[in-house]
């Protein structure tokens, strides 16, 4: 898997979320490319961001750094903060961004 951006480890952590628990990355519905975090995708790309729907929430569009698995996003949203495939826990903080990555409401306590 090519992942784009400030890699800085073989489990996708970035220059900018390198704790023992940043090992997603997520493809972006705008161009296809799996990026550590939205910040390595605005450093790198000049199109806006588009998040994915829910009704494409069935695609594969998350990646365990750790397991090397990709992951729907609708199984990635329900995996009550680990990987389904490996069991690694994942960064409870990303919680507060998956906003800017999936149209998502209040069915996960996300804000608007």
């Amino acid at each position: 898997m090519i992942i784009h951006g400030a890699v800085v480890d073989e489990e996708t952590r970035c220059v900018h979320y390198r704790s023992e628990r940043d090992i997603i990355a997520i493809r972006f519905a705008c161009c296809g490319r799996y990026y550590p975090c939205i910040k390595c995708h605005q450093e790198a790309e000049t199109h806006l961001v588009r998040t994915w729907k829910p009704e494409e929430w069935d695609q594969k569009a998350v990646f365990c750094g750790s397991c090397k698995q990709e992951l729907s996003i609708r199984d990635y949203l329900s995996a009550a903060g680990a990987c389904p495939s490996c069991g690694r826990s994942f960064n409870p903080g990303c919680q507060k961004h998956w906003h800017l990555y999936f149209e998502i409401g209040q069915q996960f306590g996300c804000p608007r």
